[in-house]
């Protein structure tokens, strides 16, 4: 999966800069696995005999799984991926899947590929490349994180600057070693509080 996504990435290359790469196809990433795992609920649901619920939101928000307008499926971008007005079509599927989802407030960008202004023709192939994956092979339910992980460590070493990750691994043995179930945690570059409160870490990432 990750080599997927790189190779979209070089859809990108001489359009934006090497640092916007995670950014973009992350994004995209996300409409993607959004997509795919409303069209497993709704499949749930309409095996379970409850098919005249297919659009109310509280059957899909009630497994934690995002609720999509039409117009924010991924279904739909694929039909206009070759449209014109394709990067407008990304920015409001996403504008949609936020507004619609109150918990994702803030978390997407907003109007982004507008204002990138890529070709047509390499959005369409970046869009090509991501349909190709198939998200629900994936069973750790952090799939976002790990390719996001994966961007940063293809990029920190080459840009010099920027954001830098401490790797899984790593993340892993220092939560086993201290254990944090109760009182505060504090990112030691930005001094970023966190409160704990009968909340383990033991083994997140």
């Amino acid at each position: 999966m990750e080599e997927a996504l790189w190779k979209a990435a070089d859809k990108l290359r001489g359009s934006v800069e090497s640092a916007e790469y995670k950014h973009v196809v992350l994004s995209l990433f996300f409409l993607k696995f959004a997509s795919d795992k409303y069209e497993e609920q709704k499949a749930k649901i309409i095996a379970e005999g409850h098919e005249k619920f297919v659009e109310n939101t509280a059957f899909y928000t009630k497994d934690n799984v995002f609720y999509l307008p039409p117009e924010s499926r991924w279904s739909y971008v694929m039909e206009n991926a070759k449209q014109d007005d394709i990067a407008l079509k990304i920015d409001t599927a996403l504008y949609t899947i936020e507004n619609t989802n109150p918990i994702l407030k803030g978390a997407l960008p907003d109007n982004y590929y507008s204002r990138l202004q890529l070709d047509t023709t390499k959005l369409a192939s970046l869009l090509d490349e991501i349909n190709k994956i198939d998200t629900t092979k994936d069973k750790e339910n952090d799939i976002i994180g790990r390719m996001y992980e994966y961007f940063l460590s293809k990029f920190a070493i080459a840009e010099g600057k920027g954001e830098f990750y401490i790797p899984k691994s790593i993340v892993k043995l220092i939560a086993e070693m201290i254990e944090p179930y109760n009182g505060k945690l504090y990112e030691s570059k930005t001094q970023n509080l966190i409160q704990i409160n009968d909340c383990p870490l033991r083994g997140a990432a």
